[in-house]
């Protein structure tokens, strides 16, 4: 089937252009401020003074540190000066609110008609506004490339294409034997584990009896080692004590035969070295002795003082009679 012309679509509801898109008039989008330098705009940038066209090599490219136009300084600073004065002169005309009184200070009061309410919850409004008519470019016209060649149809009847049944036939075969060969698979895997569970069991119930046999036979063992050594520990012990027995028998007989002419010659050394006394001769040195001895000594003490006494006069008489001599006669 062919399509139709393009102002059969148009009707159809696909827009098209009644005539040839044209240029919309360059709009800035915001107000220009006072101090802002005014620029020319060029639509077309073969015509546009900042673009450099040719051989830029041999160009004369002015360096960072050359000193600027004095002119265009002196404008810039006139444009500055103009800004400043006409920002003091708007706040200069605006009221003001005279200064607070000593002790006092100015502080933000709400003096709208109604008071706002404070909350945490963020009170969300719709707002509509509208828009310009005028758009600064139409949205594009849908692409409709031109029509070539001739549309031809095919009539296909029901079935022709496609025979569920037979389609679906080797893929349901598929999933049923898959279905059932995994079924197998899982009904051996658990005979097979079964199968496992019960040798383990079995093994399991064989170890157990054999540990118990093998710690039979080493308590068993155990009780024999115990047995042999409390044996060998009894007989060491009969043997020491009969060792003993024989080693005291042989020192007693060896001590009766040492001692047999040991006590005489005992008593005798002991005899001749003086430790058996006479009780007279030790009475007579432990009593009349030192009495005599301390009655010879005070009777030799009187003699002395006597013959010392003596001595004393008979000096004193030749003394006397020594000096009668030497006297002059007279």
């Amino acid at each position: 089937m062919a399509s139709a012309p393009p102002n059969h679509r148009a009707h159809s509801g696909t827009y098209t252009f009644s005539s040839r898109p044209r240029a919309v008039e360059t709009r800035r989008k915001y107000k220009e401020a006072p101090d802002e330098q005014t620029h020319s705009y060029y639509g077309n940038i073969m015509y546009d003074r900042r673009i450099i066209r040719g051989n830029t090599y041999a160009q004369q490219i002015i360096p960072t540190t050359a000193q600027p136009d004095p002119a265009e300084i002196q404008r810039q600073q006139e444009i500055k000066r103009k800004a400043i004065a006409i920002k003091r002169a708007q706040e200069q005309s605006r009221a003001k609110t005279p200064e607070a009184l000593q002790g006092r200070k100015h502080i933000d009061v709400q003096t709208d008609l109604y008071l706002e309410e404070l909350s945490n919850v963020t009170v969300a409004t719709d707002i509509e506004c509208q828009t310009d008519a005028f758009l600064d470019r139409p949205a594009s016209p849908l692409f409709i490339p031109a029509k070539s060649g001739e549309d031809v149809a095919t009539q296909i009847e029901e079935g022709e294409l496609f025979d569920f049944d037979r389609e679906v036939q080797p893929v349901l075969e598929v999933l049923v034997g898959k279905t059932i060969e995994q079924s197998l698979l899982e009904v051996m895997e658990e005979e097979e584990l079964a199968c496992l569970m019960a040798q383990q069991r079995a093994f399991h119930e064989l170890r157990n009896i054999h540990l118990a046999e093998v710690q039979r036979l080493q308590e068993k063992e155990r009780r024999h080692s115990e047995e042999k050594e409390r044996r060998i520990a009894q007989q060491k012990e009969v043997l020491q004590k009969e060792r003993e027995t024989a080693e005291k028998i042989a020192a007693r007989a060896y001590t009766k035969q040492y001692l047999a002419d040991l006590l005489p010659a005992a008593f005798t050394s002991l005899r001749t070295h003086g430790f058996f006394n006479d009780p007279v001769e030790t009475d007579i040195e432990t009593n009349f002795l030192p009495w005599l001895m301390d009655e010879v000594n005070r009777k030799l003490e009187r003699r002395y003082a006597a013959r010392e006494l003596l001595d004393n006069i008979i000096h004193d008489a030749a003394q006397k009679r020594l000096e009668q001599f030497k006297e002059p006669e007279t």
